[in-house]
């Protein structure tokens, strides 16, 4: 595939080291220094495009890659109360796109079991949920957009959880008491870390822990690419779960 990466920051580095690696070309690396020259021609020739850039950015580079009927990947979290009408959008002018809050498979395997947790749990209501997410103090959104999958996936599977709130721990607005009705995700910002997500079932007696953590960016990175080659020649508007099949699993 001719592939163009939106933003070529770590990730977008990444990015492109497994798309060589797999036999891809990176035709054209949009970022902060020229991405207010690219036009819609910029963009003819090439597959797909794979977006790890800034929440903003993010907005108007699917727009960008609507005009230029373009498929798009899009891996940066943050805009994601748009996402009714991206989706709207997206359908009604049969363009292509595939959104995720993390690419890897372990995550993905992760959010998958949590489900399942999540509904075996839900019965035994001496049991409270909740959510850690830490990161390193340079990412930008609170939580992560990780973290809120996996919020999603419990509340889609409880009867006493009905939305999620979040306390990022160490600013003016922590402290956060949340009312039993809703699932606390809690984010912490610390130096460099690898990225964590904990999901903590907690009562008098004992306290059920089901974590995962990311060693490094590599898994994200590759799933990304992997990605870009399912949604290649695909129309649609998709969520990166559609390309994992657990449900085959017992």
């Amino acid at each position: 595939m001719k592939i163009v990466l939106l933003g070529y920051g770590k990730m977008g580095q990444l990015i492109e080291k497994f798309a060589l690696k797999r036999g891809h070309e990176v035709v054209l690396v949009v970022d902060a220094s020229n991405r207010d020259n690219i036009k819609v021609e910029d963009l003819q020739g090439a597959d797909i495009a794979i977006d790890f850039s800034t929440p903003d950015a993010a907005l108007e580079n699917i727009s960008l890659c609507f005009e230029a009927d373009l498929p798009i990947v899009v891996g940066t979290t943050g805009w994601y109360e748009h996402l009714n009408e991206v989706k709207d959008i997206c359908l009604e002018a049969n363009q292509s796109l595939l959104y995720g809050s993390n690419f890897s498979i372990g995550v993905n395997v992760f959010f998958h079991i949590n489900r399942m947790l999540a509904k075996a749990m839900d019965p035994y209501k001496q049991y409270d949920v909740q959510v850690e997410e830490i990161h390193h103090i340079h990412k930008l959104d609170a939580p992560s957009g990780t973290a809120i999958t996996i919020a999603e996936g419990i509340l889609n599977n409880s009867t006493t959880k009905q939305t999620w709130v979040n306390e990022v721990v160490g600013t003016t607005e922590s402290g956060l008491i949340n009312k039993p009705d809703e699932l606390l995700i809690e984010s912490l910002r610390i130096e460099e870390v690898p990225g964590t997500h904990t999901v903590l079932y907690s009562s008098e007696v004992d306290q059920i822990e089901f974590k995962h953590t990311a060693h490094n960016r590599d898994g994200f990175a590759l799933g990304a690419v992997v990605a870009a080659e399912w949604l290649n020649k695909k129309k649609g508007f998709y969520q990166v779960t559609e390309i994992f099949d657990f449900n085959t699993l017992i």
